[in-house]
């Protein structure tokens, strides 16, 4: 199993936000502490990959996992949505056991 998988429409935008940043050599995925239910995603360029990140490569773009965010999000699957009330990368993840009522933080059980 990779640790993530893209959606078309995610490596559609993906290649754009790329061809913005000519240095970059792909995008990291990780994962921080953020709202109410404790941790969020967070998506940047790459310019110097680290050799400690795992690196999956999905219709032709890189994405880098960050080491530490592995076990939270191995199996997630990265999309992109454009609607009228939300634009941006959207992440299913099976290993989220809840998740806050604006959607913006999620929660992963302690027996990872």
């Amino acid at each position: 199993m990779n640790a993530i998988t893209i959606t078309e429409k995610a490596a559609a935008h993906a290649h754009k936000l790329l061809a913005k940043q000519p240095d970059a050599v792909g995008l990291r995925l990780g994962t921080e502490t953020h709202g109410c239910s404790g941790m969020g995603y967070k998506v940047d360029y790459v310019i110097d990959a680290d050799p400690q990140d795992e690196m999956v490569e999905d219709k032709g773009v890189k994405i880098f996992v960050d080491r530490k965010s592995l076990l939270f999000i191995l199996g997630t699957e990265m999309d992109f949505e454009d609607s009228l009330f939300s634009t941006g990368f959207k992440f299913t993840n099976p290993n989220e056991s809840g998740r806050c009522g604006c959607g913006e933080s999620f929660t992963v059980d302690a027996a990872l």
